[in-house]
C-alpha cells in the first residue's frame, strides 16, 4: 500500500481544509490501515481498490511505523483513525471560536445509542463542532439498496462538511468507497470504534501504550475472543509480507 508521511497534525490540517472546501468534486476519504488491513489487501480485491481511491492514507500501527522504517520508507510517526478524528474536531472548534463557522460532522456508526451519547461528548469538548446526523444502520445494512439509500439521503439532508464512519473494517472502507461519489459530505474518515471511544463506550489503551506501541496489547485483553484468531493469523503473515518486500527490493 501507499502510505501519506505526514505527521498527525499534517494529517489534521489536510482534513480540516477538505471540510472547508465550498464546492468539493465529492467526498474526499481516510482509510487507517493497521497490520489486518496489510493482510487483507493481499487477497482482497475491492479493499485494494478502496484503498486505490482514498484521498488520504495513514497508518494506524507501529507495525506498520518499524516495517516502513525497515524497507527505507520511514513514515514520521503513527496516525490512528482514534487520534485524527478528535484532532480534527479539536482543530474544527479552535477554527470557530477564532471567528469561523461551525463544522458540521455526521457519525455512522456503532451500537444503538452509542452515536447520541458521542455526539453529546462533543458538543460538551468542542462547542465550535455541531453533529447534525447520527445513524446506527443494522447488521448487513451493506447488503440492502434500501437501507443504503436511506443512509445516503440522511447524509444528504443533515449536509455534513466530516462524516466518521465507525464500522469496523473492511466494512467501513467498502462502503465509503462504493458510495463515496454520491456521499453529500465534503470528507470523510474511516476511523474504527472512534465513535464508541468518544462516547466512553471503551476506553483506549493507556497512553505509555499508545507511545511503546503495544495498543493492541489492550484491545486483545479487552476484547479476546473477537481479537485473538485476527490477531494470531495478523503475526503470521504480515512479518512474511515485510520479509518478502525487504528481499524482493534488495534482489
Amino acid at each position: 500500500m501507499q502510505v501519506d508521511r505526514l505527521t498527525l497534525a499534517e494529517a489534521t490540517q489536510r482534513v480540516l481544509a477538505w471540510t472547508a472546501d465550498a464546492s468539493p468534486e465529492r467526498c474526499r476519504y481516510v482509510v487507517t490501515p493497521n497490520v489486518d488491513h496489510a493482510v487483507m489487501l493481499q487477497t482482497h480485491a475491492r479493499l485494494y481498490d478502496a484503498y486505490l481511491d482514498a484521498s488520504l492514507v495513514v497508518a494506524d500501527g507501529a507495525p506498520l511505523v518499524a516495517a516502513a522504517r525497515l524497507l527505507g520508507r520511514r513514515l514520521p510517526e503513527r496516525v490512528a483513525g482514534s487520534d485524527l478524528v478528535p484532532a480534527v474536531l479539536a482543530a474544527a472548534d479552535a477554527a470557530c471560536r477564532a471567528g469561523g463557522q461551525r463544522t458540521r460532522v455526521f457519525l455512522l456508526g456503532a451500537g444503538p445509542g452509542v452515536a447520541e451519547r458521542a455526539a453529546g461528548a462533543i458538543a460538551r469538548r468542542w462547542p465550535g463542532v455541531e453533529v447534525v446526523g447520527v445513524d446506527c444502520p443494522p447488521v448487513g445494512f451493506e447488503k440492502c439498496d434500501r437501507q443504503n439509500e436511506r443512509i445516503l439521503e440522511a447524509v444528504r439532508l443533515a449536509r455534513p462538511d466530516l462524516l466518521v464512519i465507525g464500522l469496523g473494517a473492511p466494512k467501513q472502507e467498502l462502503w465509503v468507497h462504493r458510495f463515496h461519489e454520491r456521499l453529500e459530505a465534503k470528507a470523510a474518515i474511516c476511523a474504527g470504534a472512534t465513535i464508541d471511544f468518544l462516547a466512553g463506550e471503551k476506553r483506549r489503551a493507556p497512553a505509555w501504550m499508545q507511545r511503546t506501541g503495544l495498543e493492541w496489547l489492550h484491545r486483545l485483553a479487552t476484547e479476546p475472543r473477537r481479537l485473538a484468531k485476527r490477531y494470531a493469523t495478523d503475526a503470521w503473515v504480515f512479518p512474511q509480507l515485510v520479509w518478502r518486500e525487504y528481499w524482493g527490493e534488495a534482489g
